[in-house]
C-alpha cells in the first residue's frame, strides 16, 4: 500500500512510519522535514501535496496544532489555532484528498480523549477533537468508491512525558497500543468509527 503519514516527524508519526515501512510504501509529510513539506493550514499547500504524490491508498494524520494554555488568556486568536490547525487542517486533507485516493482507500485522523475527558489548559484541543469525531462520522456516510474514514482517539501517550503533568491519574497509552489503533483503521473494514487505543 502507498500510505501518506502527515505529521511524520512527530512522536506518533515517527513510530507509525517505522512500524509500517517494512511492508508498505510510506510517504512522510511534515511542516518541516519528511519526504514532502506541507502546511495543513494552507489549501494551496495541501493541493500541492496531493499533486506531488498522486494516487494513494491510505492517509494517516497525526498532525494538528492547537492552543494549550490557561482559560483566562484564551482569545479568539488563540482558539482559532486549533480550529484552523487540528480541525480544518485535517478536514481539508480529506476534502481535497478524496479526489486522489484510490477506491477502497482510507483516511485516519487524530482526535483525542479530551473530547470526553477534558483537562485544564486544553479547551481548544477538546473542541477540535470533538469536531473531528463528528466530522468522521458524517463523512463516512458520504464518501464514495468504498473509501473509509476513522479517527484514532488516544489519551496522553507514553513517549510524550512532557504532557504527563497535564493528565493527572491518566495511564499513558503505549506506543504499541497506539500503533494497533491505527492498524485497525488502515487495514480493517470499519468506517465512521472513533477508535480508542487500549
Amino acid at each position: 500500500m502507498k500510505i501518506i503519514i502527515v505529521g511524520a516527524t512527530g512522536t506518533m508519526g515517527k513510530h507509525l512510519a517505522s512500524a509500517f515501512e517494512k511492508d508498505h510504501e510510506i510517504i512522510r509529510v511534515s511542516s518541516s522535514g519528511g519526504d514532502i513539506q506541507a502546511d495543513i493550514t494552507s489549501l494551496e499547500s495541501i493541493e500541492n501535496l496531493f499533486k506531488q504524490i498522486g494516487p494513494f491508498d491510505a492517509l494517516i494524520s497525526t498532525a494538528g496544532p492547537t492552543y494549550v494554555g490557561p482559560w483566562k488568556k484564551m482569545t479568539d486568536k488563540e482558539f482559532r489555532k486549533g480550529i484552523e490547525g487540528k480541525l480544518m487542517g485535517q478536514v481539508n486533507l480529506v476534502l481535497i484528498g478524496q479526489r486522489y485516493i484510490q477506491p477502497k482507500g482510507s483516511f485516519t485522523l487524530i482526535a483525542g480523549a479530551l473530547t470526553t475527558d477534558p483537562q485544564l489548559n486544553f479547551a481548544n484541543a477538546a473542541a477540535a477533537n470533538g469536531a473531528i469525531e463528528a466530522f468522521v462520522k458524517a463523512a463516512a456516510i458520504e464518501l464514495e468508491d468504498g473509501v473509509r474514514i476513522n479517527a484514532v482517539s488516544p489519551t496522553v501517550i507514553e513517549d510524550s512525558p512532557q504532557y504527563f503533568p497535564y493528565f493527572p491519574g491518566e495511564v499513558p497509552v503505549t506506543m504499541k497500543q497506539l500503533e494497533y489503533g491505527f492498524r485497525k483503521s488502515v487495514f480493517g473494514a470499519n468506517t465512521g468509527q472513533v477508535i480508542i487505543p487500549q
